[in-house]
């Protein structure tokens, strides 16, 4: 059990005309997480035509990141390398994957780079394996059907959302083991 576990956070929703502000990443490796082997930055937004982003004010209410935090912070063109270098070849895992995925393909191909990890894992996916009877598998329930806690002022940043990613994907790991 050798992987990544990312997050991002955005100025919205859609990967073609929305911005990263921030990823978030954490290793693990034999089923232990390691803080210590850990990506965080926040990054400037740019739209398509390379014009900077303002984030919408109903976005940073829900994760905290203001145009103040990412205005001297680094350019995706500069992150993005650096954070595939990171994730290696390494499986990735995310809660919600296919949102992440979208920007991250989308990202990589604005920047002539590849997003092409060897296997992406979801955990809300992986809720739904092990809690069948269970209706919600968003990543705050998880988090308390798993006794999980975000760090203060770690839910809806990036670093803080990976830890308990994470934690919930060993747990849940070990779980759908146990189960077969």
């Amino acid at each position: 059990m050798n992987v990544v576990v990312f997050d991002l956070e955005t100025t919205g929703l859609s990967p073609e005309r929305d911005a990263i502000v921030e990823i978030g990443a954490l290793r693990v490796r034999e089923g232990r997480v390691r803080e210590a082997e850990r990506f965080e930055t926040l990054v400037r937004p740019v739209g398509v035509g390379g014009e900077p982003l303002r984030i919408p004010w109903r976005v940073q209410q829900i994760h905290g990141i203001s145009d103040e935090m990412v205005r001297d912070a680094p350019g995706l063109a500069d992150v993005l390398p650096e954070f595939l270098d990171f994730v290696g070849d390494s499986p990735v895992v995310a809660h919600n994957i296919s949102f992440d995925r979208g920007f991250m393909r989308a990202a990589a191909r604005r920047h002539g780079l590849a997003w092409a990890p060897p296997a992406e894992h979801c955990t809300m996916q992986l809720s739904r394996r092990a809690f069948p009877g269970e209706r919600s598998h968003n990543l705050d329930v998880l988090a308390q059907r798993l006794d999980l806690g975000f760090a203060r002022d770690g839910r809806h940043r990036s670093l803080g959302d990976a830890r308990v990613t994470a934690e919930a994907f060993v747990r849940l790991m070990e779980r759908l083991r146990v189960q077969g």
